[in-house]
């Protein structure tokens, strides 16, 4: 989905909340790798899902560089805040719907475990993790829950539209707090769980267990479907390699971010 090259006007964006480079000291010695190259190879990792060892050396910024930078601004929020300020983007330009939230999970595979993992049904008992994501009416994603991977769908949409939905700036006014809609298939599908949305002012609109299809509630859901496909073109986004969880967060607010800024930039096509 995504080239391995990242675009300038990518940088530009994150530079501003990147801390300035550090110049080489009055005592002289090797100058710190540039943010931008750093961020060069964080992007390159990202798209093509190469090993932190695998790094080709002419990027100028070995894999473990990279690693240590990406969690230090993970703790520093810096990833969380890039995400945001991009889907103000999309808001400012009136391409951000986030009065309707549409929910849907992947399984992806753990390779020898980590934080958050568990047994994956789908993948006989093997370690891996659910990732529950939340995006607008057009596709844009919003926020990622993640949970092991035998962890229920119904005990993931409540924490994931009421704690993780984002508020964008972009427009004036306060912005949005919740969603007025949520859509999610029958895996969502409880009666606390509905009981639960509309005490918040939140309406639910989950298929029933049971029920025929012709709901027509797919007309609106299939865009979750294709964010997660565009994850999947993210590489490093199809199988967790990294056991830490402030990695995994790291990893999941950067893929969020290239998606929001290629909508933005419309690199990706929109829902229809």
């Amino acid at each position: 989905m995504a080239s391995a090259r990242m675009p300038e006007e990518f940088f530009d964006i994150v530079a501003h909340h990147l801390p300035p480079d550090e110049p080489v000291g009055p005592d002289g010695g090797r100058p710190r790798v540039s943010n931008r190259c750093v961020m060069k190879v964080l992007w390159y990792v990202l798209a093509t899902g190469c090993r932190w060892r695998d790094v080709p050396t002419e990027m100028g910024c070995c894999g473990e560089t990279a690693r240590s930078r990406l969690r230090l601004w993970e703790e520093a929020g810096i990833w969380a805040r890039l995400h945001v300020d991009l889907l103000g983007l999309l808001r400012r330009d009136g391409e951000l719907e986030h009065d309707t939230a549409i929910v849907d999970a992947v399984l992806i595979r753990a390779h020898g475990g980590g934080d958050k993992t568990g047994p994956n049904p789908a993948d006989r008992g093997k370690p891996g993790t659910k990732q529950t994501l939340m995006v607008d009416k057009g596709g844009a994603p919003l926020a990622i829950r993640t949970a092991g991977a035998n962890a229920s769908d119904h005990t993931q949409i409540l924490p994931l539209v009421a704690l993780a939905f984002p508020q964008v700036a972009g427009r004036p006014g306060r912005p949005r707090k919740a969603p007025d809609t949520v859509y999610a298939d029958a895996g969502y599908d409880s009666e606390a769980t509905r009981s639960l949305l509309r005490h918040l002012g939140i309406e639910p609109r989950i298929r029933r267990r049971g029920t025929v299809h012709g709901s027509r509630l797919g007309r609106i859901r299939w865009v979750v479907e294709r964010t997660i496909s565009w994850f999947k073109g993210l590489r490093r986004m199809r199988v967790r390699y990294d056991r830490s969880e402030d990695i995994m967060e790291a990893w999941k607010s950067l893929a969020m971010s290239v998606i929001t800024f290629r909508l933005w930039h419309h690199d990706l096509a929109p829902a229809s």
